[in-house]
């Protein structure tokens, strides 16, 4: 009897650590919020936005590349299709913030279309963050292509 006690106990003390290890922030919820905003700006074409999300010394990794602010807004204005379209799905993995920084890992898989054709790309991305006049800004956004399967 004392054995099923005890494992009873303990199987509801691992649902509870599960649970609390689920739960978000509200600093993580920002973080995450600041990331998908970036990439709904990204998908719209909306500069602005992007700019607002981004800190102005923002360093990307794309894939090899080097990619500043200007090389990110060059690139999405070269983008002229009618038709283009980008639906984001972003499924954090982990969040964390220490201080004025914050890091994020999540998986990105945007299905795009352009000139009637469509494709599914999936990322594998950590983004990087700092709290700038009360707000959360990319400041690092390291990016990983995934091959297709």
């Amino acid at each position: 009897m004392k054995k099923f006690l005890l494992l009873t106990i303990l199987f509801f003390a691992a649902i509870l650590f599960v649970h609390a290890q689920n739960q978000l922030s509200d600093e993580e919820k920002l973080v995450q919020q600041t990331v998908t905003n970036m990439f709904q700006a990204l998908a719209g074409r909306d500069m602005v936005q992007l700019k607002y999300y981004c800190k102005e010394d923002i360093l990307i990794l794309e894939n090899g590349s080097v990619w500043n602010l200007d090389t990110l807004v060059q690139k999405v204005s070269q983008i002229t299709t009618a038709d283009f379209k980008r639906i984001n799905k972003i499924e954090f993995i982990e969040t964390k913030i220490s201080g004025k920084v914050a890091w994020t890992t999540y998986h990105n898989q945007a299905e795009i279309t352009s000139n009637g054709k469509s494709a599914i790309i999936n990322w594998l991305e950590t983004a990087i963050l700092m709290k700038e006049d009360g707000r959360w800004k990319i400041k690092t956004l390291h990016v990983t292509l995934l091959k297709k399967t």
